[in-house]
């Protein structure tokens, strides 16, 4: 489909938006369960690079992507709908608020003058403070669903012991064994994220910086991105590989649906996440079929961009565009099951059938009826959750 938008600007944009960079964790690589981890000055940085950079794409009135009737210097909270992670460390919500910094900046404009004539500015030269709902582990299983997900658990072991695993293994056996001293004691297997460990150190250790071997982190990057690729895939549409993406789904297609009608005030949704919905993303709409590059880990601070607009037949159209993390400098546009646009209904249509939209149903989803709030679903009669279960008749 030829991209027929006017050049009115843009109704409204999904954003996911990935957290910066962070202080070295571990993930368990047989449940993907993680240990808790801080953001850095440099993670700081790059949210607010990329706030900065969304500023300038969708809060510039003369930028071709301009969302239509948006504030652009004052923040009207109303115009906006955040939601992070807040779980591990506060990685991904203090992600949000760095973000939110580059996007709506510290202003003078935002100062009040009180009934007694007294003008109060905020502090810090007017600093804006944007609303951001954090969600917990413990509320939703939303934007974490592949932890404490049996079925997921068994997607690994699948993947573990596929032939394609068994033989990347081996050809990735002399990097790993050459690698090795430089892991600190980390175990050099390729299902572990051993390249997370390497980048730390290359970052913030000059003696590693100064003797890691050339190559070392690129090789340890590839082979991360090939699994990745791999565990967070999957070869059906509702498959549990891609369920990061899966319960994501369901805001995202409501944010859209509901940028649509007269009553809306939201212009931009964002969500702030890790890696994983970017990979699964990438899969369901078949995007890395033109561009096979992006099917690995997205880099810090990268954003996709879901934008809604409206063609000169008046349907509302989608558009995917993506940036890569700071190094790249300006949005890519991706393809969504082989056209650069397509109408909402469209897309709703292609991956509906495939979203998990509530606890329930993840709690189905994942063979999971005790953790994260399901254990107060009754499965009793449930032939596939409880097999030993018997049929009213």
């Amino acid at each position: 489909m030829v991209n027929t938008t006017t050049t009115a600007g843009l109704i409204g944009v999904v954003l996911l938006a990935r957290h910066g960079d962070r202080t070295a964790y571990y993930q368990d690589p047989n449940t993907y369960n993680s240990t808790q981890a801080y953001i850095t000055p440099l993670g700081e940085t790059q949210e607010f690079e990329l706030g900065s950079f969304l500023r300038n794409i969708y809060l510039n009135p003369d930028s071709s992507s301009f969302i239509q009737n948006i504030s652009t210097d004052v923040v009207n909270v109303d115009q906006l709908a955040v939601r992070a992670d807040a779980g591990g460390g506060n990685v991904i919500l203090n992600s949000a608020y760095a973000l939110l910094q580059g996007l709506y900046p510290s202003t003078s404009k935002s100062e009040m003058t009180l009934a007694n004539g007294t003008t109060v500015l905020s502090p810090l030269g007017g600093y804006q403070y944007v609303p951001v709902e954090s969600l917990e582990f413990w509320q939703s299983p939303a934007l974490t669903s592949w932890m404490e997900c049996e079925y997921f658990q068994y997607h690994l072991t699948r993947i573990y012991a596929s032939s394609a695993f068994i033989n990347m293994s081996t050809t990735a056996a002399p990097f790993l064994t050459a690698l090795k001293p430089y892991l600190g004691g980390v175990n050099n297997s390729l299902t572990n994220m051993i390249y997370d460990h390497v980048n730390v150190q290359y970052t913030y250790n000059k003696t590693y910086y100064e003797t890691l071997p050339p190559t070392f982190l690129e090789q340890a990057r590839y082979y991360a991105d090939w699994v990745q690729r791999n565990v967070f895939t999957d070869s059906a549409q509702n498959g549990v590989g891609q369920i990061p993406i899966r319960t994501l789904l369901p805001e995202i297609i409501w944010a859209l649906g509901n940028m649509t009608k007269a009553s809306n005030k939201v212009k931009m949704s964002i969500q702030e996440i890790d890696y994983k919905p970017f990979i699964s993303l990438f899969n369901v709409t078949n995007a890395t079929l033109a561009d096979p590059d992006i099917a690995g880990i997205a880099d810090y601070a990268s954003v996709v961009a879901l934008e809604l607009s409206q063609n000169s037949q008046g349907q509302h159209e989608v558009s995917m565009k993506f940036k890569n993390g700071t190094e790249s400098s300006q949005f890519r546009q991706l393809t969504m099951f082989g056209n650069t646009s397509i109408t909402l209904d469209s897309f709703i249509h292609q991956l509906d059938t495939i979203t998990i939209n509530s606890t329930n149903n993840w709690c189905f989803s994942c063979n999971q009826t005790v953790l994260r709030g399901c254990s107060v679903f009754n499965y009793s009669n449930d032939p596939f959750l409880n097999p030993t279960a018997t049929t009213n008749t």
